[in-house]
């Protein structure tokens, strides 16, 4: 069983989202701020940023615990604070509802298919149903009953929001591996 808490101690995000150290990582805030910003910010800069974030409330997501140790991260915060997805063309907002997004899962390579994501997305819901969400959404990908590469699975599959109750609603125009991503929502109301 996985403890799911609130993303606020910073090096336990690190511990997930950049245990090598790379100056490049992604640090899960190409949705948070524009393309041009996250391109000009480098290294400690992005590092800083998240630093920031988990410091404020609410925390940018959740971690899953394997006791103390990290094994995995799910961000969400309020659609309204991501900057690309309020901007996005290929995955507009569906109706002016302050829903709550899911954009990214970072499973530890030991934790990978023992249920660390479908944790993550039950504690994810319950941080946006704390802080007064009145639905969540995600924009998962369909594998089509294939495998999907790693550079997909970020964002989840179907199958993993719909086994949390969320609704397809949509077919997006974002691609993953070239196939659809969805809009899913999980009204709260």
């Amino acid at each position: 069983m996985f403890m799911i808490r609130p993303a606020s101690r910073f090096e336990d995000v690190a511990a997930i989202l950049n245990p090598s150290g790379n100056e490049r990582a992604c640090w899960c805030l190409a949705y948070r701020i524009t393309s041009a910003e996250y391109n000009a910010l480098r290294g400690e800069e992005r590092t800083e940023r998240v630093r920031g974030l988990c410091a404020g409330e609410p925390a940018p997501g959740v971690l899953a615990y394997d006791g103390d140790t990290p094994a995995g991260w799910c961000s969400i915060s309020p659609r309204s604070s991501m900057v690309r997805l309020v901007r996005s063309r290929t995955m507009p907002p569906l109706d002016d509802l302050p829903v709550w997004s899911v954009v990214c899962f970072v499973v530890s390579s030991p934790y990978r298919r023992s249920g660390v994501s479908a944790a993550l997305l039950a504690g994810a819901v319950d941080h946006a149903r704390a802080h007064g969400a009145p639905a969540v959404e995600g924009y998962p990908v369909d594998p089509e009953g294939g495998r999907i590469g790693s550079s997909a699975a970020h964002v989840g599959t179907t199958s993993l929001f719909e086994a949390a109750g969320f609704e397809r609603i949509r077919p997006t125009e974002a691609r993953a591996d070239r196939r659809v991503r969805w809009l899913m929502r999980l009204d709260l109301r």
